[in-house]
This record gives structure tokens, C-alpha cells and sequence, in this order.
């Protein structure tokens, strides 16, 4: 169905990504190629005054490692990329540089100030190019 999936995944919510990487396994064409994506948020200057000099680097490893671990865990053939930004941009910065033609995004329980979907859901719906799933 899809030759190049884009799937974003939260370290911290890595069941909820697992589950979204195997939906994409199911949508892909023969010959697709699934994208896994961990998006690093940069930290404001003045909050990382106060933090370790090698916070940010040391999330972008662990980001790579974890992704890593559910690749081999799942046996799902995918390539790993790690970017830095404002989750909703990095996504749809990975989308389009990977032409993807679908991204599939899993949505967490959303509370009054994000109440359907997610805040970075939201945006990806809202400024994707291409097909978003939103895995519930």
C-alpha cells in the first residue's frame, strides 16, 4: 500500500511506538522502506545553564540505541534517524526529506489542553504532505 512509512516514536511511550511499527509493517508495500523516528527537543538556553553540557547528546544516543532495540526486537527491517527540534517540525522535516507517503502517529490520552488527538499529532495532521495515520 505505502513505499515509505515514516514512523515517529516517543523513548518515553516506546510500547506505543512498538505498536505503530508493527501497523506499518502491515501497510507496507514489497520493497517499502519503514523510517523510525525519535525527535530530541533542543533545550532552551537559559533552562541548560543548569544542565549537564551533554544532556542533549546523550538523549540523541539513547534515542538511537532504544530504536535500535526495537528493530531487532520486532525483526522489522527500518532504518533509524534522530533529529532535534520541536517534535511536530521534526517529523514533518523527516517526512518530506524521506518523501514519505505515509506517517503513522500514535496518540497518547490527551487532557483538556490537548483534547483529541495530542498536541504533536495535531500538527502532523494539520501540516503533513502526505497520508497521517493517527494510532490510537
Amino acid at each position: 500500500m505505502y513505499k515509505k512509512i515514516l514512523v515517529p516514536i516517543e523513548i518515553g511511550a516506546i510500547d506505543r511506538g512498538e505498536k505503530s511499527f508493527r501497523k506499518a509493517a502491515t501497510l507496507l508495500d514489497e520493497g517499502g522502506e519503514i523510517i523510525l523516528l525519535n525527535v530530541v527537543e533542543d533545550i532552551p538556553t537559559y533552562v541548560a545553564i543548569d544542565l549537564p553540557v551533554e544532556l542533549v547528546e546523550n538523549a540523541i544516543k539513547d534515542g538511537k540505541a532504544r530504536l535500535e532495540a526495537l528493530r531487532l526486537k520486532t525483526g522489522i527491517p527500518a532504518s533509524v534517524e534522530i533529529g532535534r527540534g520541536p517534535p511536530a517540525n521534526g517529523i514533518l522535516a523527516a517526512a518530506e526529506t524521506h518523501s514519505a507517503d505515509l506517517i503513522i502517529v500514535a496518540s497518547h490520552i490527551p487532557d483538556f489542553s490537548n483534547y483529541f488527538i495530542g498536541a504533536t499529532a495535531d500538527r502532523v495532521v494539520r501540516h503533513a504532505k502526505c497520508s497521517v495515520l493517527v494510532d490510537r
